[in-house]
């Protein structure tokens, strides 16, 4: 009897083994990520699936500009599956990007979210390859161990780099299909037009850019228009705007890179390309954060303090001039009063682009009636 009782655990503990084993091992079956709906773009017709500006664009904007269009920033996918993990390879446009101020995940990575019942989206996992900096093509599990259930995801790309390939992994016989939740809702999206700050400079990872983080927060497709260093008013980014099919909120953030001069000279005309096409979609006007360094830098307290005068002046001209839904976000406490919430005394670390939506995210409530 007690051989027999000898040979039964080990049997069931040799199943048991072998059932773990098989599950940690279990097949992981490659889809292409075209076959799942792309958000955050201005229009479906882009250069590549993956980039942010129509080919049109490449020769009659700045080529700073269009090669900052190319980066995925504020692009994500929208999947579900029952698969027990998720894993993803992607091929980024520029193998080697770095950026010595921010992580690899941030600007070349993917960033995972699942959606929960109680507590909406939540994060899952980031995509980046230790070692992988060099690598052509980057493969990461993202989330793994997970009982086998039907769930909502959401894949933020990279902020500030592009993606010229990705596929998404998940257990051999396992289900993953296009979305059956409407979540963030693509009705009505919100447009915001900005500096590296706003591309995402510097999150730690996608998922932490204010934009991603808005959109979450308001349940709302946000498109992110951020150019780094090329906030311009460029009018042909006013232009593209105005392609947005029935926006419901435009925010306008590009004082850190615009002169107070600049301001001057196109800041009513970029705001009447856009009026003209949208009469009713309600508008933001943002300030320049008042920067740490600006504390002990007199220089750069008069420049910040220049241009917010020059886009306060040009906020209430148009009031006055009788524009209705005009909305406006000063720099007081915009990213908290401690001089701890940037990287390199401009852009945001994960701190500050909270404190940025706690500041800003009222206003956009209030603007869109919520």
């Amino acid at each position: 009897m007690a051989d027999f009782c000898k040979k039964f655990l080990c049997a069931a503990l040799a199943a048991f083994v072998a059932a773990v084993s098989s599950a940690q091992d279990k097949k992981i079956v490659y889809s292409d990520a075209s076959a799942f709906p792309l958000y955050g773009k201005c229009i479906e017709e882009t250069s590549a699936r993956y980039e942010r500006l129509p080919m049109e664009f490449k020769d009659t904007i700045r080529k700073s500009m269009w090669d900052l269009g190319r980066n995925s920033a504020g692009l994500y996918i929208r999947f579900r599956s029952n698969s027990s993990k998720v894993c993803a390879r992607w091929k980024s446009t520029s193998p080697r990007q770095y950026m010595p101020h921010m992580a690899d995940a941030g600007d070349s990575g993917l960033d995972l979210y699942i959606l929960t019942e109680k507590d909406g989206w939540r994060f899952a996992g980031s995509g980046f390859e230790w070692g992988g900096r060099d690598k052509n093509v980057k493969n990461k599990t993202l989330v793994a161990n997970m009982d086998p259930l039907m769930r909502e995801y959401m894949l933020y790309l990279s902020l500030y780099n592009g993606i010229d390939e990705l596929e998404i992994g998940v257990d051999e016989g396992s289900v993953i299909e296009s979305p059956a939740v409407e979540s963030p809702k693509v009705e009505r999206p919100v447009v915001m037009y900005g500096t590296s700050i706003l591309q995402g400079g510097c999150a730690s990872r996608p998922g932490m850019a204010f934009t991603a983080i808005l959109g979450r927060k308001l349940d709302r497709e946000v498109i992110n228009l951020g150019f780094s260093g090329n906030a311009k008013l460029d009018y042909e980014i006013a232009e593209y705007i105005t392609r947005v099919s029935n926006p419901g909120l435009i925010v306008l953030d590009y004082v850190p890179n615009s002169t107070a001069d600049l301001i001057d000279e196109r800041g009513e005309r970029f705001f009447r390309i856009i009026r003209d096409a949208f009469p009713d979609v309600p508008v933001i006007f943002v300030e320049d954060p008042t920067f740490p360094h600006t504390r002990f830098d007199r220089e750069a307290l008069e420049d910040v303090t220049s241009r917010n005068e020059a886009q306060s002046a040009l906020y209430k001209k148009l009031k006055k001039s009788g524009e209705k839904r005009l909305y406006y976000v000063s720099t007081e406490g915009l990213i908290g009063e401690d001089g701890e919430a940037t990287v390199d005394g401009i852009h945001f670390t994960d701190l500050g682009m909270m404190r940025y939506v706690e500041k800003v995210l009222p206003v956009m409530r209030k603007a869109l009636g919520k």
